[in-house]
């Protein structure tokens, strides 16, 4: 990850703001066009930096075009290791 200065470091509940809207919109646009469809306003700069977080933490992922997919899914995973699948 590239180390550069933030001006807004994000909070929680904007993190979790990001969540949903990518969650609603996953698979549908890019990343300004999402950015502009957040029901609360926020520096972009602090969107990007969100978007490098969930990014690096498996939650999204952004394909060749730049489409931004919601790729994190617990309940899937909760029921992998209930049926018995190891994970590493």
């Amino acid at each position: 990850m590239k180390q550069s200065k933030i001006l807004h470091s994000p909070t929680l509940g904007t993190v979790i703001l990001v969540e949903k809207t990518i969650q609603k919109y996953s698979q549908e646009c890019g990343k300004y066009q999402l950015w502009k469809k957040l029901p609360k306003k926020m520096m972009y700069q602090t969107f990007q930096v969100i978007l490098n977080y969930l990014e690096e933490s498996g939650k999204i992922i952004i394909d060749k075009e730049g489409c931004i997919i919601w790729t994190y899914n617990p309940e899937r995973i909760r029921k992998l290791l209930s049926s018995g699948v190891k994970l590493r």
